[in-house]
């Protein structure tokens, strides 16, 4: 693996390594503001605030957090597309909408201090990966309504990066960049950077000879196992960086280098909590449940309690003060119920990648037939390997499910390339289920 060194002490803001009293503190003083205007500024809040007897006066500790009401995406489709805003529009210097494929977008607006907060996170995220001023950055994340490519490249220009903007797609051209260009860092979804590997190794091109030295992969669930492919692949650190439109973009939470051991919340800006999905209750660090952010410091936007749908857990910090999330394990809104059992894709994809034969690119086929649900499994052999031995492997992926997860399934085993490839976020579930 090319070496990297993790950022100096002094290079860090000076909150990222303050002590936990001293965080609360801060965190305190900014949810009082934040609770407040969009109580004062946001009439759909303030009238779920009322509905439930609670007012910004009744917020005088963190836990006090609990009593307020939570914040939903159908909260934010409602007030579609600018009801939700705290500031009048003349304020407003940019808007954003969710990447959803399905129902109304969410629409997240901006002001110029909420940039600059953005830009500076991001910084810290790229920083905290290993990035430094010298670097080059391939941003391979989509420009436009998605937040992930100007988030980053403001990133890495606030850090003092050499930013090449190459948004998504164009395979081809994404591999000449990278090999002309020599960027030490590149920016991606994690299954868009499999696609460029592929086209690498198409070109005769081996990976592990480039310029890059980092990955900072993010915008979908990706596993340990994902990790170690890529590491040993292109012999870069893989870092997973966290966040989604409705709290500001990407730049939440990320990894740092130094420990690869979660990834460490920007409390200063984004307070967490942990809920049980079912009960909504609010439950200790170190239990899994669903993630749930305030804002602490948004103008255009705040938004209190949002219910994310990640399921992860709360650690103390490492390398930082500031807590750590476990890499998400999926979603309790694209959970799959088969038979009565609990799937997740993520699950899929760790037996399918401890599978040498193999590729890493898989999809998730729902069907119906009588009154049952039926999972098929689609995945491809790894490039070059017999074809003869597609039987073999799906033998040994449907044994893995019916063991390690409790399902029986059907398994279909492809040669190499044959699932459609993504230029973002992998379609993992294909749900040919019959509308109720």
């Amino acid at each position: 693996m090319k070496r990297t060194e993790p950022p100096r002490r002094e290079e860090l803001d000076p909150i990222e390594i303050a002590s936990r009293d001293e965080i609360a503190a801060l965190q305190l003083e900014r949810l009082k503001w934040s609770v407040r205007h969009t109580y004062d500024n946001v009439a759909h809040y303030r009238a779920k605030c009322d509905a439930t007897g609670v007012t910004p006066d009744d917020l005088n500790s963190l836990e006090d957090l609990a009593k307020f009401p939570f914040t939903g995406k159908e909260d934010l489709r409602q007030n579609y597309p600018y009801d939700w805003f705290a500031v009048p529009m003349d304020d407003v210097v940019r808007v954003h909408a969710s990447s959803g494929t399905t129902g109304q977008p969410t629409v997240v607006g901006y002001t110029q201090k909420d940039i600059d907060m953005w830009a500076d996170v991001m910084a810290r995220s790229i920083r905290a990966s290993g990035g430094r001023r010298s670097d080059r950055v391939q941003v391979t994340y989509g420009y436009g309504l998605f937040t992930g490519g100007l988030g980053a490249h403001y990133g890495a220009e606030r850090l003092g990066c050499t930013v090449i903007p190459m948004s998504g797609g164009q395979t081809e051209k994404q591999v000449q960049l990278i090999r002309d260009f020599k960027p030490d860092i590149i920016m991606v979804t994690p299954s868009y950077m499999l696609v460029i590997l592929d086209e690498m190794e198409r070109q005769g091109v081996d990976p592990a000879t480039t310029s890059l030295r980092i990955g900072i992969f993010g915008a979908e669930p990706w596993t340990q196992n994902m990790r170690e492919e890529l590491e040993a692949r292109v012999g870069i650190d893989a870092i997973d960086i966290y966040g989604l439109s409705e709290v500001i973009g990407p730049g939440v939470a990320n990894e740092c280098i130094e420990t690869k051991d979660g990834l460490h919340i920007w409390e200063d800006h984004f307070y967490p909590e942990i809920i049980d999905p079912v009960t909504n209750e609010v439950l200790p660090d170190g239990e899994i449940g669903e993630l749930v952010f305030t804002s602490l410091t948004k103008e255009a936007m705040p938004i209190i309690r949002y219910r994310t749908r990640d399921l992860t857990r709360l650690r103390p910090g490492s390398a930082r003060t500031m807590r750590r999330m476990d890499k998400i394990t999926g979603r309790s809104d694209d959970m799959l119920i088969i038979r009565g059992v609990n799937v997740f894709p993520s699950q899929i994809e760790e037996l399918i990648l401890k599978n040498p034969l193999l590729g890493p690119h898989y999809q998730l086929e729902l069907r119906r037939e009588g009154r049952l649900d039926h999972l098929t499994v689609l995945g491809e052999l790894r490039q070059g390997d017999e074809e003869a031995r597609k039987e073999e492997a799906g033998r040994d992926l449907e044994q893995r499910i019916k063991a390690l997860i409790g399902i029986s399934t059907r398994v279909r085993i492809g040669k190499a390339g044959a699932i459609e490839r993504s230029m973002g976020k992998a379609k993992r579930v294909i749900d040919l289920r019959p509308s109720e």
